[in-house]
């Protein structure tokens, strides 16, 4: 099953596919054409869920008791921790099992396992593609600076972690602009002795800063793993988007990858979801087109299998589970 047109093999180090510039590439047929229990991911959703202020939301007292523990595990300045107001990292947390979320954050994340039992197993699949990829890039592509934006609070198998399993002396620069993402990250991500991490409070709105500041850390005139997983669905206008993933690539050499994965409206189901959610968010969540988010990889040389699935990209135990968002790997010629 081609992942796209023009399938070529560049070297033995990796497949590729190559999407040339400014041009539309063919994706899988994997659109769901209705409701057979497929999870719904749209990876970090939005910047907010909106439940607190719903009926049979948190209460006060349950916020207050909450705003106290965010402060005492973080050290983040009250002011800028809101626990009151569901966040889709923490709700994501949850998802994957962790500790870092609040009452809050686990009625958001019980509302939408209402509707998709299966978004709890969606999640991991998601965390799966970053272990996966990071493997890759480490392993097979030889890569050793890593770029993560939008890094979402500390789980098991953060990109570090992965990358310095096979090369200790992977440099990783962290990229979010939440405090408590930040707060966290400080504390719990603390790279091997031969390596290096650095955490930047910076917005891929501003690409010039992120580049400018991971330069600190990361030596630009080599090769970069570049990861932006579920992110994308922040920014609205899509030229916007494609702007500051190209001014990202832009920056980086030759011989550097560009990992992404994000939330695409591939079936009805996903796509009433997400204008429900969207009613009550704080921060929308936006969807595209699967072929709009393969079009974010023009003009690099895709790794097999191309763009596909979550739970399609080099499985680890041969399932082929497929669930509703998409990722790939590509390489800066």
């Amino acid at each position: 099953m081609a992942p796209v047109t023009h399938r070529r093999h560049r070297t033995a180090v990796f497949s590729t596919s190559r999407i040339p510039a400014a041009s539309p590439a063919s994706v899988p047929a994997y659109a769901d054409s209705g409701d057979h229990g497929r999870a719904t991911v749209s990876l970090r959703y939005g910047r907010a869920v909106g439940v607190a202020n719903q009926p049979g939301g948190i209460d006060v007292s349950q916020n207050q008791a909450d705003q106290q523990t965010a402060e005492q595990r973080t050290g983040a300045d009250a002011s800028t921790v809101d626990v009151s107001v569901p966040h889709s990292a923490r709700v994501w947390n949850y998802w994957l099992g962790g500790k870092d979320n609040f009452a809050s954050d686990r009625a958001a994340g019980d509302q939408v396992r209402a509707i998709f039992p299966e978004i709890v197993e969606a999640a991991r699949y998601s965390r799966a593609f970053l272990r996966q990829a990071v493997t890759y890039l480490a392993a097979e592509a030889g890569i050793r600076q890593f770029l993560d934006v939008g890094t979402g609070l500390p789980t098991a198998d953060n990109t570090h972690q992965v990358a310095q399993r096979i090369a200790p002396q992977a440099r990783v620069v962290y990229v979010d602009n939440d405090p408590m993402v930040l707060a966290h990250a400080r504390v719990l991500l603390t790279s091997d002795p031969a390596g290096a991490t650095q955490y930047l409070n910076a917005d891929l709105h501003d690409p010039e800063r992120v580049i400018r500041e991971a330069r600190a850390t990361l030596d630009l005139s080599e090769p970069v793993g570049l990861m932006m997983l579920g992110v994308m669905g922040h920014v609205a206008d899509p030229a916007q988007a494609r702007d500051a993933v190209r001014a990202l690539v832009s920056s980086l050499p030759s011989g550097s990858f560009l990992t992404m994965s994000d939330g695409t409206a591939t079936s009805e189901r996903v796509i009433e979801s997400h204008r429900q959610y969207n009613e009550s968010g704080a921060a929308p969540y936006h969807l595209r087109e699967v072929a709009d988010f393969t079009a974010f990889f023009d003009g690099l040389d895709l790794v097999e299998p191309g763009v596909v699935p979550l739970g399609r990209w080099r499985p680890e135990n041969g399932s082929l589970m497929v669930v509703d968002g998409y990722c790939g790997v590509a390489r800066k010629p």
